[in-house]
């Protein structure tokens, strides 16, 4: 009974989504990489970077947006340093994807240390609050857990069947996913394969870069070095577990979202008798478990990982 209370509650609810911004905005960043058919493994790292440089923007202007705006560009450069090496260079993307993770990080950490040192408690601000939607909010069950969430959430969740759109309905899209499928056949139609996975990478590191920001300047209100807490790697499980589809990939982040907010709930009201660190293992493990599941029929696109180089025929 304790438990079905829990899964009951509005503000389990509520919590699930706060908990899936980040899940959605990151997995929706990689999808463009991926659907280019670039694999960004420097996710971890580019919302570590974008996580510190929100705080800091948002800590010393005092205006939270500018923290948003900071991450988003950072975020963009990140990507763009990503289309350098793969798309122009083409070296390896698993190696340059890890290679752009640790130089995120190690800025990040090093920036944070030379902007603020060590401090004995850690600087912090007043974050983003919930900003309810007049009539909307008043909805029962569901005006408290859609519409009285933070701007960033409102933003994760629009970004969803805007992506959507995009990719399936705007020309644009439509040579995004000829370029991961058959980029030579695009190539051949007049597109710029450099170009389309250049912007997608840009795309996806704005992308990644304010959903490290909302952990820093949203869901908490200072910047740790855990934050992200392997946020990023999960996004890139689920775009396979939601296979290459923006509505499937937010059905996957929703779910996600939904183990670890019953995680912390089961904690929090010490319903079984365990020790914590099985509770937080709960949203790991069940991912190995739909991943192995979906990830068999899953088709990825076909010229995912493999560079474009337009002299070899």
């Amino acid at each position: 009974m304790d438990i079905l209370t829990t899964l009951l509650d509005v503000g389990f609810f509520a919590a699930l989504l706060r908990n899936a911004t980040p899940l959605l905005l990151a997995t929706l960043g990689e999808l463009y990489s991926e659907r280019s058919g670039v694999l960004n493994l420097g996710i971890e790292g580019i919302m570590l970077l974008g996580a510190m440089v929100g705080f800091t923007a948002a800590y010393f202007t005092g205006n939270l947006w500018f923290g948003v705006l900071g991450a988003l560009a950072v975020g963009a450069v990140a990507g763009l340093l990503m289309a350098f090496l793969t798309v122009v260079l083409g070296v390896s993307q698993h190696v340059s994807g890890i290679g752009t993770t640790l130089l995120c990080s190690g800025l990040a950490f090093f920036f944070y240390r030379l902007v603020f040192g060590q401090p004995s408690s850690p600087p912090n601000i007043v974050p983003f609050q919930p900003v309810p939607i007049p009539l909307l909010s008043d909805i029962p069950i569901l005006g408290p857990t859609i519409f009285n969430q933070a701007p960033l959430t409102y933003i994760a969740l629009l970004a969803v069947p805007l992506t959507a759109w995009l990719l399936y309905r705007t020309p644009w899209g439509l040579d995004l996913r000829t370029v991961g499928e058959n980029p030579r056949a695009a190539d051949a139609a007049g597109v710029s394969v450099w170009g389309l996975r250049t912007q997608a990478l840009v795309v996806g590191g704005a992308l990644m870069g304010m959903a490290g920001s909302f952990l820093s300047i949203s869901q908490f209100n200072a910047f740790t070095f855990g934050v992200i807490s392997g946020r990023g790697w999960v996004a890139v499980a689920l775009v396979v577990f939601g296979q290459w589809s923006p509505w499937k990939c937010a059905g996957g982040a929703l779910l996600f979202a939904a183990l670890e907010a019953l995680q912390l709930r089961l904690q929090a009201h010490n319903v079984l008798n365990l020790p914590y660190q099985a509770f937080l293992m709960l949203p790991f493990v069940m991912t190995i478990i739909a991943m192995a599941l979906v990830s068999r029929n899953a088709r990825a696109p076909a010229a995912l990982l493999v560079p474009f180089r337009k002299e070899e025929r």
